[in-house]
Parts: C-alpha cells; sequence; structure tokens
C-alpha cells in the first residue's frame, strides 16, 4: 500500500481522464493521496476531489509565484478551510526565486503568514522551495515552523540541508527525480536520511520518473519511486511502502 503525498488531479492535464488515473493508481497500490491546492482554483477543485473519494485528501495554500496575489481574504479562507475534516496540512507554500513574478520580500510576507496560521490551527505545512534553500531554512528556524513540521516537498538538495530540515521536524519528500540516472543529489538524500523521515511522491502531472521522464506524470507511477528507494537503501519495496505510509499517516494525523 502506497501513500502519495503530494498530487495535482486537480491541473488541467487530468480533466479528461481522471477517473482513469485514480484507477490506476488503486490497481497499484496507492491506497492514499493528498491532492494539493495553491491558488483559488486548484484549492476549490481539491476540495472537491477530497470530498468526492475517501482515499483522497486536501492541503490547501498559496503558492510563492502568485504571493503577490493573495489578499487577506485569502488567509482568511484558508483559515476557513483548514478545519475542513478533510485538510490534513497547509500548503504548497515556500519561495521560489527561479520566477520572478512576485517579488522576494512578498513571498517571505506571505510565505511567513502561511507558516503562523499553520501554527495557529496546528497543522504541518508542504514546503515548495525552488532555489531559494537559505533563505527558506532561516524563516522555518525564525517562525518555529518545527512546532508543526511538514515535508520539504520534492526535495532536490543536498544531504546536509536535508539532515538539517530533519532537525527542524521535515519530513524528506522523494519524487520522480530520485529515479533519473544523472540525479546525484536525490539518490544520495534517499541513502542517507533514515526510512523513518522519508515520503514519497509524485508531484504528477509533473516530474514523471523513469522510464516516463517528459510524459504526464500519474499516481500509479508512485510505486517506481519506491522501488528505487528500496534498491538505494538495500530494503524490500515492501519495507518502503509500510515506513513510508506509517509516515504519512502520522504527519498527517490518520491514524
Amino acid at each position: 500500500m502506497l501513500f502519495d503525498t503530494h498530487v495535482h488531479l486537480n491541473a488541467e492535464q487530468f480533466k479528461d481522464d481522471l477517473q482513469e488515473v485514480i484507477q490506476r493508481a488503486q490497481t497499484a497500490g496507492v491506497t492514499q493521496m493528498v491532492v494539493v491546492g495553491f491558488d483559488r482554483s486548484t484549492i476549490t477543485k481539491a476540495i472537491e476531489l477530497c470530498e468526492a473519494y475517501e482515499f483522497i485528501y486536501a492541503s490547501v495554500g498559496w503558492h510563492p509565484v502568485d504571493a503577490i496575489d493573495m489578499t487577506e481574504e485569502d488567509l482568511a479562507w484558508l483559515r476557513e478551510l483548514s478545519a475542513h475534516p478533510k485538510v490534513v496540512a497547509l500548503g504548497e507554500m515556500g519561495l521560489d526565486y527561479y520566477w520572478d513574478k512576485s517579488p522576494k520580500d512578498i513571498q517571505k510576507d506571505v510565505f511567513r503568514k502561511q507558516i503562523r496560521l499553520a501554527k495557529e490551527v496546528k497543522l504541518p505545512i508542504i514546503i515548495h522551495n525552488r532555489e531559494a534553500t537559505a533563505d527558506i531554512v532561516e524563516i522555518l528556524k525564525e517562525e518555529r515552523a518545527s512546532e508543526v513540521g511538514g515535508i520539504m516537498h520534492c526535495y532536490s538538495g543536498s544531504v546536509e540541508i536535508a539532515k538539517e530540515c530533519v532537525e527542524l521536524n521535515f519530513y524528506i519528500s522523494l519524487g520522480g527525480p530520485v529515479t533519473f540516472k544523472n540525479a546525484k543529489k536525490p539518490k544520495e538524500v534517499a541513502a542517507a536520511i533514515p526510512l523513518d523521515r522519508l515520503l514519497i511522491e509524485t508531484d504528477c502531472p509533473y516530474l514523471a520518473p523513469h522510464p516516463y521522464r517528459g510524459k504526464r506524470n500519474e499516481p500509479s507511477y508512485v510505486k517506481l519511486v519506491a522501488e528505487q528507494i528500496a534498491d538505494l537503501k538495500g530494503l524490500t519495496y515492501e519495507e518502503v511502502a509500510e515506513a513510508t505510509m506509517n509516515n504519512a499517516k502520522k504527519l498527517f494525523d490518520l491514524n
């Protein structure tokens, strides 16, 4: 049984065959997943999906690329949605210095506001990081995000920073890139980070694992991520599946 902790089944790429995608996931052994919403439309769709399927949960937050668009009304809406019985986390949130739509100071302000909200409503957070590692770690420390913990989503950094994040009460989540032949860092992280701090995800429809690289990703492919981690750690696939399932249930308080 597998838990895909980060899917975007609320994306346009799934509008024509969503039911088939969900069926393939179940056939592959994916018994639970979290649909992540990051703006008005994707959050609304995430809530619809978690209400429609017993095994789907939602996370709601504001993406750093769109930080400039977030209003106080949006923040109040996130607070309201956090009480939904199937909303298990806030996010994805964080910093993205690759795209320049939202100025860095606005991204940081929106990030801090969401961390404070998470602490208020006692939900873990899902971190989006693109070319902003030092600032993200600094803000997590300053805002004492360790009180709620969360996920370093689709982690691509070094083993050293991963260990620092674990110290801050965060899980390291690995996706498709860990299966790429030339992806040195994710493989090192998979080998080095204790199994009780690892999670698996697809981030579908993005970052499909080998041999589907470059194609649309989907939740059924998370099995390939688990298999690769098992190989790198010298464990069985079943051991990785069970541990990452238990880690996700613990983090999202689903036991």
